[in-house]
């Protein structure tokens, strides 16, 4: 297996391959790639960055039609044969490669993927050449224009990589403006639509690590969020589990997502909210892993009239560590309490995640 193939392959392994948008994102985010490295590569010819973008889309359309439903058979009897498709020729005399479109004609839409397929090939053959006989004369001229061709070729090639990059703006800017990159479900404003999620990073995902204990500025002026000591504000849905416990690291909140995935909420009173409105917020989560078990934590908050946080995911290990994250408060009455809820597995494995403390500091 190539290394594009490895990359889209492990890319399929962080979403859901089965699903046409999704793999597509991926496709996009591999052309994005191909298309950076080339240009940081300045020995690269135009003819061979071409190449390089024909072994992607060839790739692509090898992997994609593992997830084209089989074709029904079809029985070839002398008042029943199937017609063969036209092949007509192109002015080189190779035949005119197929257009491939990924996906099933009954979805309406094919992926974004550029349109630039490989020459058409024999069965087991390299591409079709045509060969012809010329004179000395000929040969002379062609050589003479050959030679004048290679001495203009770096401009070219500079004028080209401009034009390319100038389109390349705009052929973005009216993408973006007309909604090109929009999902059918944002498109469609007749009905609610959730929120937005950050889907795997696209092609390359990373985790926020934690702060070691010292790290955090302790003189800051922290408001507390939760401790163990308190856990009625706690609150743990069906399928989910919170206790109290203690070790030689002092207590801790151990929560418990499950295999259902749901998470539990931890309340942000009034009054805390009513001391960070119209400031700059720093929350700190005080947690490690169960017993060595490394885990993928989700934390979202919801402050009602002053917000939320987005979503956040942290790489949780054992070792105790402050998993921070900011954002700056509208200046508002926040009306009611507001709420942290934390996933404690994202896997949906059972792994559960020990909470010390969840605090927040303020500048103006």
């Amino acid at each position: 297996m190539d290394s594009i193939e490895k990359a889209i392959r492990n890319a399929f392994e962080k979403g859901d391959p089965e699903n046409r948008e999704f793999r597509e994102k991926v496709y996009r985010a591999a052309f994005g790639a191909l298309d950076r490295a080339l240009k940081a590569n300045p020995a690269m010819t135009v003819e061979a960055a071409i190449g390089r973008r024909k072994s992607l889309q060839a790739k692509i359309t090898e992997i994609e039609s593992e997830f084209m439903p089989a074709a029904p058979a079809v029985s070839l009897g002398q008042a029943g044969a199937a017609p063969a498709p036209d092949i007509s020729l192109n002015g080189n005399g190779a035949a005119s490669a197929p257009s491939v479109s990924i996906g099933t004609p009954a979805a309406g839409v094919t992926p974004v993927v550029p349109d630039i397929m490989p020459d058409a090939v024999l069965p087991g053959g390299p591409p079709i050449e045509i060969t012809e006989k010329r004179s000395r004369a000929e040969r002379r001229a062609a050589d003479r224009a050959s030679a004048r061709a290679e001495r203009r070729r770096p401009y070219a090639a500079m004028f080209l990589a401009v034009t390319l990059l100038a389109m390349g703006g705009i052929g973005a800017w009216w993408a973006v403006q007309t909604g090109q990159f929009k999902s059918a479900a944002e498109i469609d404003t007749s009905v609610h639509n959730p929120p937005k999620q950050l889907e795997s990073e696209d092609f390359s995902p990373t985790d926020a690590g934690p702060a070691r204990p010292g790290e955090v500025d302790q003189s800051r002026n922290w408001i507390t969020v939760f401790t163990p000591t308190d856990p009625t504000d706690v609150s743990a849905p069906g399928g989910t589990s919170a206790e109290v416990a203690k070790d030689d690291t002092g207590s801790f909140l151990r929560i418990r997502s499950g295999n259902t995935g749901s998470a539990i909420v931890f309340d942000v009173g009034r009054g805390v909210l009513e001391q960070i409105a119209g400031k700059h917020a720093v929350f700190d989560i005080i947690a490690r892993a169960e017993d060595g078990k490394e885990t993928q934590m989700a934390v979202d908050c919801n402050f009602g009239e002053l917000g939320d946080c987005g979503r956040k995911r942290y790489l949780v290990g054992y070792q105790r560590g402050e998993y921070l994250f900011e954002m700056d408060v509208p200046d508002k009455e926040p009306g009611a309490a507001g709420t942290i809820a934390i996933n404690s597995d994202l896997t949906k494995e059972g792994k559960a995640v020990d909470i010390y403390e969840i605090r927040v500091s303020v500048t103006e």
